[in-house]
């Protein structure tokens, strides 16, 4: 298939790319302008625009015959932005449009786990679990949230071809943000001298990007699939990754109320100094939350993958110290 690929820039975009063309797919990269090239061993193809012109993201999806949205904001800080909600939201939008005007045999949008409903360990949050994290009052995950019902309103309204596709939080190479890289770096250097007693799912970039190619032929147009792995507390994520790096691992459960104390003081002289806080409280507050997740829909129906998190955590330390992250 002919695809075009937006965020192929990014962590999951790169993955994305690398697996599709071991597929033999022609794949189109639609990136910012000005921005280094991607994989030049590689023969893609690079088409400069941005997401927010509906016109030029018409004139980039004509003749392919899919289109995977993987363009976004994941910041979140401020907690309400403006241009988060425009890139997420609006970019979306024009991406259905462009997939319209195009009249694509599919349309996979890149989600967020965060936009279903989070669970236990025991209960793990499905496609299907009502969503509450609207209350942590953060535009990444409403905008998320957002531009995933627009999604799935236009192909109940208007038979737009399109999966979505949720992601849990992901290693994995490339990660030149860097995301879960700062984790992984805070780690090894000692930074961290605690965790929250919170959890989440994890999984490896690369199983993502599987998911995302089998649902250019497989899965169901309208439906969420949440591309997971482990469910793991932080505790255990934080030895799991010291064990990869072969350091020791934080040893100390720290009590919500230092954290979100200490949270909130560093927020605020974040503000008065109008930089960007290392922590902040919204974000700590999810921190002693359990966000688990099921990836049994995705098993079944997209085939997706589950390497073991050791590997991926493994490829995302050996790629960040050869860039020089």
């Amino acid at each position: 298939m002919k695809v075009l690929i937006t965020g192929a820039d990014g962590m999951l975009g790169s993955h994305i790319i690398l697996e599709l063309i071991k597929r033999n797919h022609e794949v189109s990269a639609f990136l910012l302008p000005n921005q280094p090239k991607l994989f030049p061993e590689l023969h893609i193809n690079r088409i400069q625009g941005n997401i927010l012109d509906i016109e030029g993201l018409k004139k980039a999806a004509h003749g392919h015959d899919a289109i995977i949205h993987a363009a976004a904001l994941t910041d979140v800080w401020p907690y309400r932005s403006e241009k988060i909600r425009s890139v997420n939201i609006d970019g979306t939008k024009n991406i259905v449009e462009a997939s319209k005007f195009a009249k694509s045999q599919r349309l996979i949008v890149i989600g967020s786990a965060s936009s279903c409903g989070i669970g236990s360990k025991e209960k793990p949050g499905t496609e299907n679990t009502p969503f509450i994290s609207h209350k942590y009052g953060l535009d990444y995950i409403d905008s998320k949230k957002a531009a995933q019902d627009y999604v799935i309103k236009e192909v109940k309204e208007n038979n737009v071809p399109a999966v979505i596709i949720n992601p849990t939080f992901m290693f994995g190479a490339y990660d030149s943000k860097p995301g879960a890289g700062k984790m992984i770096l805070a780690i090894k250097q000692g930074k961290v001298l605690g965790y929250p007693t919170g959890g989440k799912n994890y999984v490896a970039a690369k199983d993502v990007a599987v998911a995302v190619a089998n649902a250019l032929t497989l899965g169901n147009a309208g439906e969420c699939y949440i591309v997971g792995n482990q469910n793991l507390t932080f505790k255990e994520a934080f030895e799991k990754i010291a064990h990869v790096l072969e350091v020791q691992p934080p040893k100390w459960a720290i009590p919500k109320w230092l954290n979100l104390a200490v949270s909130w003081i560093i927020e605020k002289f974040a503000i008065l100094t109008k930089t960007i806080p290392v922590i902040s409280y919204r974000t700590m507050r999810i921190g002693y939350d359990e966000h688990y997740f099921s990836n049994e829909k995705a098993k079944k129906e997209l085939n997706s993958t589950t390497t073991n998190l050791d590997i991926a955590i493994k490829e995302c330390a050996e790629w960040m110290e050869k860039n020089g992250l």
